[in-house]
């Protein structure tokens, strides 16, 4: 595209505000306001020409000119939030209760919540975090902040780098700080200037021309910003992928053989040795209202696990050898960890059958003397026994945690056997013809009412069960360098300034001006600190003297 020549010979890029050589106003700060009076300059990223605004011919130039728009990465923003604060109203998914009535998504939210629950299930907002148009969101706005850090750092590095001492008259005269000095010595040049190393600014001299400058690096801020937050973005992009988190929740039975952690590819067993419950005594006054309408109020309640690893001698085909590598407790807030993952107690379950006996008798006899017996383990029920004495059992139903729904119909509230029941189909020895009863918990019915036989529960084992949540997250560490990088940005831009001072020689005289981004207020005690013994004027406020 065609580029700009300055007055003093310099060619700058189209979109340049001010010469990048002398400071000279060449584009849209050259006209004067209302009163005829110059304007100050806008010093916004020092006059350079940004790509968004120099270049609008191709795709590129467009998509570029698009994101590198800041009301255009607010919006954004403002979507991922309005996005956030809805799918918080619920719970996500994966924070569906494991004891819940039915953990199906599609039939919780509208049995919990309503109408309400079924529209925020529709929409998607069950699973907002993981979902591809809210990752979608989240990377544009990392698009965003790369282009609109890039548009912007360029350009100002370029002009920073590359400052002259010398400026044109017409730069300095409408900064917002400025001086006319009609007498200055050599000696008083001299003391200015070597106040202002005192001061820790930077000298640059160029045929007699004076450049201070000090805090740079704060103009950097901004920029820092940006990378710390787009190395969170990442991390929360990585986050839905397995290589980076996994979460699993896994019920674990006292006195149950180790079983696979979920998530790790066979590779480790949990075993619950024990769980203990503790709760608050009666006696405590802190508790005293709560335990009267609970009824119990936990202390603490823990899981003494062993983790296992798969040896390396297991046969492939065989059962797992396993070698145990870590034998802990698990409690509340205090989570056990092996390899890259950690355990954490999340809930529990009391006093959960571990399985039930029956015993076969004659329904005629009073005494219920046992015919056979056999046991179900409600861990893993089968579906059919075959007994000694030639009787032939059917698991017809199973309901673990039994209740009558609305209609009447027998149901299970969760698969936990909490109250299990059976419809039991019972073959007498060489007959093909079954009986139907139905037994469970102070229940056994006679369905036809013509039964010879009838089945009675023998005995029962129970047991606790532990809830417990076994995961990883890699993404951590990137989280914390993200944060780490943003707060070093924010401290960077808020408690340093860029503050520059132009000396530039005039017949007998000076001119001074001064800039800041930030803070006049400090850069007008430096001044006044560094011209202190000197007959050099003070430079004036010529914002607020338009103001007045």
């Amino acid at each position: 595209m065609k580029e700009i020549k300055c007055e003093c010979g310099h060619v700058n890029p189209v979109g340049t505000v001010l010469c990048e050589a002398c400071g000279r106003p060449i584009e849209g700060n050259q006209h004067l306001d209302g009163n005829n009076e110059k304007r100050l300059l806008n010093m916004r990223y020092d006059g350079t020409a940004r790509r968004s605004q120099t270049y609008n011919k191709s795709i590129i130039d467009k998509i570029w000119s698009f994101f590198s728009s800041v009301k255009v990465g607010v919006w954004l923003i403002v979507l991922a939030l309005v996005a956030s604060m809805v799918g918080t109203i619920f719970p996500q998914e994966v924070y569906i209760p494991a004891n819940a009535p039915s953990r199906d998504p599609a039939v919780y939210y509208e049995d919990q919540y309503g109408i309400f629950g079924l529209i925020f299930y529709q929409l998607g907002f069950h699973n907002l975090y993981t979902s591809w148009w809210y990752l979608v969101i989240i990377a544009l706005i990392g698009i965003s902040l790369v282009i609109c850090s890039l548009d912007r750092f360029v350009p100002l590095f370029k002009a920073l780098r590359h400052q002259k001492a010398q400026k044109h008259i017409s730069f300095l005269s409408r900064q917002r700080l400025y001086s006319e000095t009609d007498v200055a010595s050599n000696e008083e040049i001299e003391t200015v200037k070597n106040n202002l190393k005192k001061q820790r600014y930077n000298i640059k001299e160029e045929n007699g021309h004076i450049l201070a400058e000090k805090g740079r690096f704060s103009r950097w801020g901004p920029y820092v910003n940006h990378i710390g937050l787009i190395i969170i973005l990442v991390a929360a992009i990585l986050r839905v992928t397995p290589f980076f988190y996994m979460e699993e929740y896994v019920w674990v039975r006292e006195g149950q053989k180790p079983i696979v952690i979920p998530g790790t590819d066979g590779q480790y067993y949990i075993e619950n040795k024990d769980f203990i419950l503790e709760t608050h005594s009666k006696d405590d006054k802190r508790f005293e209202a709560a335990i009267a309408e609970e009824g119990m109020i936990p202390s603490n309640f823990q899981t003494d696990i062993v983790i296992y690893q798969t040896s390396d001698k297991t046969v492939p085909g065989a059962d797992a050898e396993l070698d145990p590598i870590l034998e802990g407790s698990v409690r509340m807030n205090d989570p056990a960890k092996f390899d890259k993952y950690t355990v954490y107690q999340s809930g529990y379950q009391l006093n959960e059958f571990t399985s039930m006996t029956f015993r076969i008798h004659e329904t005629a006899d009073t005494e219920e003397a046992a015919l056979d017996t056999f046991t179900v383990d409600l861990t893993a029920p089968e579906a059919e026994y075959n007994l000694d004495s030639g009787f032939r059992v059917v698991v017809d139903k199973y309901y673990p945690d039994y209740y009558l729904d609305s209609n009447g119909i027998p149901a299970s509230e969760t698969n936990f056997p909490r109250n299990p029941a059976y419809v039991f189909l019972i073959y007498p020895p060489n007959s093909d013809t079954a009986e139907v009863s139905f037994v469970g918990i102070g229940r056994n019915i006679d369905a036809t009412g013509e039964n010879i036989y009838k089945l009675g529960i023998e005995d029962f084992e129970m047991h606790d069960v532990s809830g417990l949540t076994v995961k990883y997250d890699r993404s951590l560490p990137l989280f914390g360098i993200g944060a780490a990088i943003f707060m070093i940005g924010v401290i960077q831009g808020m408690y340093w300034q860029h503050r520059r001072i132009w000396i530039h020689p005039s017949e007998n005289g000076i001119l001074m001006a001064g800039h800041t981004n930030k803070n006049w207020f400090g850069i007008k005690k430096d001044i006044e600190k560094v011209i202190k013994g000197t007959n050099i004027k003070m430079v004036e406020d010529q914002q607020e003297l338009d103001e007045k």
